[in-house]
């Protein structure tokens, strides 16, 4: 467990000894910030018109919160590409995965270091935006288990893009190319869903059930289904298992 710390320590600090991790987090702060303070404007515009026609009150939790969660799911799928992207390609660009495959360490631990160092500032990321719910909690009343239960939503998605680009990355020397394809699967994943309203109703379920965006849902409704849990945590242990094997397979072609 040691040398799985030490590892993800030292991804950790790889990302902020280049510019890597200052642009994803100004970039991902301020789409965050832009789609809450737009919806934020749309929130008191729809609460004040129904004050004035004596409608009830707008639920902020619906209204706002869920909104710019899923407007954050966008803006990750722009963004980790850049995290994961470097993960095994500047390994080999410089040369130093001979010297990471010939240590020690297991393939699991160097996988798993690697993830959880990406995790660590994906999750850092996250952090950053709890100044503006921290803001609705300060002014105003809204559920605080939909808020959780949406990070949580956010953080397993974010999972399984960087299993993804974990796999992806290993691949490749070209950071640029690793970026580039994990977009691309990305973004396969994501409008997989928009092809079940094309199919019949079998395929269509399992185009649904696929679709990776289609489990955040309900985490941003404040339901915790056991399904999604399952399929999000067997994504990202399968996309692990990948890398794994990509991994195994340059050490022997190494």
């Amino acid at each position: 467990m040691s040398n799985i710390v030490a590892i993800a320590q030292k991804e950790l600090r790889s990302y902020f000894a280049s510019p890597i991790a200052y642009v994803v987090l100004a970039i991902f702060a301020l789409l965050f910030g832009y789609f809450y303070v737009a919806m934020l404007y749309w929130f008191m515009t729809q609460s004040m018109q129904g004050q004035m026609m004596g409608g009830g009150p707008v639920n902020v939790n619906q209204q706002l919160i869920r909104v710019v969660f899923q407007n954050a799911a966008v803006v990750v799928l722009f963004v980790l590409p850049m995290i994961t992207m470097r993960t095994y390609s500047e390994e080999k660009r410089s040369g130093t995965i001979e010297l990471l495959l010939t240590s020690p360490l297991s393939d699991l631990q160097i996988i798993l270091g690697k993830f959880l160092g990406a995790m660590a500032l994906y999750a850092l990321m996250l952090a950053v935006t709890l100044i503006h719910v921290g803001l609705l909690f300060l002014y105003g009343n809204p559920e605080w288990k939909p808020i959780v239960t949406g990070y949580l939503g956010l953080l397993l998605l974010g999972g399984c893009f960087i299993a993804v680009g974990l796999l992806i990355s290993s691949f490749t020397k070209n950071q640029i190319v690793a970026g580039m394809l994990t977009f691309t699967v990305f973004l396969l994943f994501w409008i997989v869903d928009w092809m079940s309203n094309f199919a019949g109703p079998e395929i269509g379920a399992v185009l649904t059930y696929v679709s990776i965006t289609s489990h955040l849902e309900d985490f941003t409704k404040g339901v915790i289904d056991t399904k999604h849990l399952v399929y999000y945590l067997s994504f990202i242990t399968f996309g692990l298992f990948l890398t794994a094997k990509a991994v195994d397979s340059e050490r022997w072609r190494g």
